[in-house]
Order: C-alpha cells, then structure tokens, then sequence
C-alpha cells in the first residue's frame, strides 16, 4: 500500500522534479551517438531499455502519493519539461536529418540504426510527453501534443486515445485493449487498422452531431494531415531522399514503441458486461499499475495507469499509486515488460497467471470467460 502524501509545498520544489528530467539527457546522448557513429548508436536503446531496467531493480518501488490538492503552480517544474522536449526534439530530428547523410564517418548500416534509436527515443518519450500534453485544456498544450505526433507520423493518436480508448477502454469496442492469449504480433497490425477506422470515425461522429460532413475544416484529420505532410516535405529538403526515408524509419519504430506500451498497458483486462449493452464505470482494476521508481522517472508516471484511466484529466505528478487490493500490479516496470512482449509465449508465460489471478479476484461470480476472450461481449452503446 502506498506509505506517504507529498504536501503540495515539497511537490512544488524543483529538487522533488529534477528527477523527471531525466528524459532531457537523451538529447545530448543522440547527438553524442551521431558524432561519435559504431559501437555507440546502440546507447540509445541500452539507455532506455537496458538501464532503466537495472535502476528499476536497484531503486525498487515508490509508493508515494502527492496531495490532489496541489495546484499547476505547485506542478510548474514537471509541466515545463514537456513543453521543453517539443522544440528540443524538434531540433533533434530534423538537425540530424540536415547532418547524417552527409556525415563522412557514418556507413549506411551506422545511419540506419542510428535513426532507429532515435525511433526509440521520440516513442519512449515524445510520444509519451504528446500524450501528457493532449489530456490538457489550453490550445498551447494541445498544440504540442499535435507536433510530437506528427513528427512521428501518427496523428490520429490523439482522436484514437481521448474518444475511443477512454470512453471504450476493456470493452469489445477499444482497438487497444489487448485480448487475453493475444500475441503482440498479432496486436500490432491489428490495432494498426483499427486505431486509424476508429479514429476517424470518432471524429465523423461528433460532427455530425453537430450537423457537419467530415469535410468540415473543425475535423482535426485536416490539421493532422497538413502537419504529418509538412513534415515530410521539411525532412526531404533538408536531407533529400535520404533524410526522408530516416525520418520514416524514426517514425515506424516510434510507433512501434507505442503499441508495444499500449499492448501491455491494458492485456487480459475486461470490464463486466452489465446487460443491455452497458458495462461497469472504468475502476483502477482495469489497468495494470506499475510502481517502479526508475522507469516512473523516465516515462512521468505513466506507468500510473490505473489512476490515469480512473482520473484522466490529472497531471502526471498527481497520478495516484494502487496497491495489490485496488489494482492489478505489473511484476517489472515498461521497458522490462514491452522487451518481454516482443516474445509472446514468454509474455504470456508472465501475465496469463496474473490476468487469471485477477479474475479470480475481481469477478468470481464470472465462471465463463469465453466471449470476454474472444471479444464477443456486446458492443458498448
């Protein structure tokens, strides 16, 4: 159970937030890498993958929760780190799109994998600091969740994550809730094209609510595609060809990234069918929850997904910890858990127990789980 509240004055110290700036350091290590080219390009991945897992196991769990009633001026320290990492990626992605391809001591392999581990990066973390941004009320915000997107090619994200995934979560209706004994190979492309659908229709919908085509200029799908597109143009410009097609590698393995997070996020968790089409409120038990202290710090509490999804418009240094009575509890934190899911009868070997023991424990009065498996539960209305 979680052991102390952070009073909203000790919340408010830069001391208490510096930890979450930690991402920041992967800027300079990304440019280091470039310059440097061989045996240090896979720093990146090592970093975000390798030595947050060990730091993880080192520092084991915190269990601290911060007072709700901390206000923004009291969070100021942890949202300018989000708003600091849109211009700095930025410059990242595109100066070295100017710079690699005409890099001498760089090999096409070197460049390749280079653009890989920044992939790893703009998922790990941009991606990751859109979603923050996207959950927030001002335009500024909003805006910069659009361009982190769009500098990874997938925009649509953001209709998918707030109209669909929210309101739909562990129901037959959310793409991207893995099912149970789903392998993330078959996820991927799955979630692929229906996030997209999804997305889409979302935004239709509320449209014609209003009694608008999708045409409409209000339809988000415009912005996104003049982003994504603007994008594209600026990376082949700057790097020709070259800079083009590793602007797209970054971008697949950002996406990439993505789903292998969100896969693990949610994987075997249903919400009980009511009757009638309708489905219980979302609780904190229909997310795992993740308490690793380390790779909390890298990805802002993200791993704080209960009470993300049981309270979405909280801040990330809100974000309350459950114990082992109020939500399912991950055995390793994300980057140990999405390199597990890349090998799915290992992933399955760890959390099919665990999705089991939940049952177990939230609904025994459920003996037959077959249509929840399989997805054919009625559609939420």
């Amino acid at each position: 159970m979680p052991n102390t509240a952070i009073a909203p004055q000790d919340l408010a110290r830069f001391s208490r937030a510096l930890p979450f700036w930690l991402s920041l350091g992967l800027i300079p290590l990304t440019w280091i890498c470039a310059f440097v080219g061989g045996w240090s390009i896979a720093l990146l991945p090592i970093v975000t993958w390798f030595l947050f897992s060990l730091l993880d196991a080192v520092l084991g769990l915190n269990l601290d929760n911060a007072d709700l009633e901390a206000s923004e001026d009291d969070m100021f320290w942890y949202r300018l780190v989000t708003l600091i990492w849109v211009p700095a990626q930025a410059l990242t992605v595109f100066g070295l799109i100017l710079y690699v391809p005409y890099a001498e001591h760089l090999g096409t392999a070197e460049r390749v994998f280079l653009f890989m581990g920044v992939g790893v990066v703009t998922g790990t973390i941009g991606i990751n600091y859109s979603h923050e941004l996207m959950h927030q009320k001002n335009n500024l915000e909003r805006w910069w969740a659009d361009i982190l997107l769009a500098m990874v090619l997938y925009s649509h994200f953001r209709s998918e994550h707030l109209l669909v995934h929210h309101r739909y979560v562990a129901t037959p209706r959310d793409p991207v809730t893995a099912r149970y004994n789903e392998g993330f190979h078959r996820f991927y492309p799955r979630v692929l094209r229906q996030s997209l659908v999804s997305a889409f229709r979302a935004e239709a919908q509320m449209l014609a609510r209003k009694d608008l085509p999708w045409t409409d200029r209000r339809n988000p799908f415009f912005r996104y595609w003049a982003l994504q597109s603007g994008f594209l143009l600026l990376a082949l410009i700057l790097g020709g060809m070259t800079g083009l097609l590793l602007f797209l590698v970054q971008a697949g393995v950002a996406i990439w990234q993505l789903e292998l997070v969100n896969y693990i996020e949610h994987y075997g968790l249903t919400r009980k069918h009511l009757g009638d089409g309708k489905y219980e409120h979302v609780q904190p038990r229909h997310s795992w929850n993740a308490a690793h202290r380390a790779s909390n710090w890298l990805l802002i509490n993200l791993q704080r997904h209960s009470d993300h999804h049981y309270k979405p418009d909280r801040r990330f240094p809100v974000l309350q910890t459950y114990g082992t009575d109020q939500a399912p509890q991950l055995p390793y934190g994300y980057p140990v858990m999405t390199m597990a899911a890349m090998v799915p009868p290992l992933f399955k070997r760890i959390m099919n127990p665990r999705v089991r023991n939940w049952r177990e424990m939230y609904y025994p009065e459920i003996t037959d789980w077959h249509d929840y498996n399989k997805r054919r539960t009625p559609m939420p209305r």
